[in-house]
């Protein structure tokens, strides 16, 4: 079973072309701090560290997309949770919490996409992103194992290489978001993880240690040690 020591073993030095990179912000909405059916752990963190990675790309020139979950009553999925009036029990279109925070909030002509389904990728943003020649993606957000995790996939899927920066996504708790990680990086093919000063780095021009998966899911992940093997990242 691999552990720590193996972990650390499969950083590489990484460096990102700037001019085909991108910075993906997934779903950093005041629902996350404000509603305590749908509050993120340590979501203060996550906010601090996005707004850096959006500082940091700016100055570099590289493109933000901003994304915002938001559900259409009208346009539910069957079985989709509703409150008593029948408004969709989180992210509903009228409640003033979907907002963007502040911290992070689109500036200029920064790209602000409101979309319905977990992923970033409904919406022609593929096509737009390789239209730009983007071919690196540094990907932040919230919740780990829910759309950061649609976003992730879809990106590789469709030929992207994820920079997936671990502390500036979350989830409801510490264990949802490591293990969320720690998923994604067994099937993290021709992408890496760093944390966001690493990734501000790779913004910058430098060259850093990533973590990158070797082979078909080579951590063993359980209780006892998943903490260790997202430290070792």
């Amino acid at each position: 079973m691999r552990g720590t020591a193996d972990t650390k073993a499969m950083r590489r030095p990484l460096s990102v072309p700037a001019e085909a990179s991108a910075l993906l912000l997934i779903d950093l909405q005041e629902e996350h701090r404000h509603d305590a059916r749908y509050l993120v752990e340590g979501y203060d963190r996550v906010i601090a560290n996005a707004a850096r990675l959006l500082e940091t790309a700016r100055g570099a020139g590289i493109p933000a997309c901003h994304f915002a979950y938001s559900v259409d009553t009208a346009q539910m999925r069957p079985f989709h949770p509703v409150t008593s009036d029948g408004r969709s029990a989180f992210s509903d279109k009228d409640d003033p919490l979907t907002a963007i925070c502040a911290e992070v909030a689109p500036a200029g002509e920064e790209r602000l996409v409101v979309k319905s389904e977990a992923s970033a990728f409904g919406t022609g943003l593929g096509d737009d992103l390789k239209a730009r020649g983007i071919d690196w993606l540094f990907v932040a957000g919230v919740w780990t194992e829910a759309c950061v995790d649609a976003t992730v996939k879809d990106a590789i899927r469709l030929g992207f290489h994820v920079v997936l920066v671990k502390d500036a996504c979350g989830s409801a708790t510490p264990d949802m978001h490591v293990t969320g990680i720690l998923n994604l990086a067994n099937r993290l093919y021709g992408g890496a993880i760093v944390d966001t000063a690493r990734a501000r780095a790779l913004m910058e021009g430098e060259t850093v240690e990533a973590w990158m998966v070797e082979g078909a899911v080579p951590l063993r992940i359980t209780f006892a040690n998943a903490r260790a093997l997202f430290d070792g990242m």
